[in-house]
């Protein structure tokens, strides 16, 4: 008698079995890609910056603005290109939808400082309370 009749005349149903293996390479696959692409979704535009010591960031635990002033190319505004006016502009609609906006100034350290500075008056003048100067450790 085959195990196939035996089980029905105890009463037991057929058991389904699922072949895990396929599905964990996948997960460990996934897992690695993630791993590898993060750093690099992280940074957005290439800057040199300054070396300083620097306290953890307040601005650390909710997603920030990042204004980034890099050296060959010019001013962005969380990974886009944008001019001091739209700037401006844009700020001051953050501002007004949210007073506590926080913001974060990445300029390269190739840079001089008056055109940094700009950056961080147009960030003063909309009233922005929650800005930093973004650095790296030394």
């Amino acid at each position: 008698m085959s195990l196939r009749r035996r089980r029905h005349q105890h009463g037991e149903k057929p058991k389904a079995a699922v072949d895990m293996t396929s599905l964990i390479d996948l997960t460990f696959l996934l897992l690695v890609t993630f791993i590898v692409t993060l750093p690099a979704l992280e940074q957005g535009i290439s800057i040199m910056l300054p070396q300083a010591k620097t306290d953890v960031l307040p601005t650390k635990d909710s997603k920030a603005n990042v204004i980034s002033v890099a050296y060959p190319t010019g001013l962005f505004l969380n990974d886009k290109p944008t001019t001091l006016e739209e700037l401006e502009a844009t700020l001051i609609q953050m501002v007004n939808a949210d007073p506590d906006v926080p913001v974060l100034v990445r300029g390269d350290e190739r840079l001089d400082y008056g055109t940094v500075m700009n950056v961080v008056k147009i960030v003063y003048k909309t009233h922005v309370h929650k800005m930093a100067l973004v650095t790296v450790e030394n």
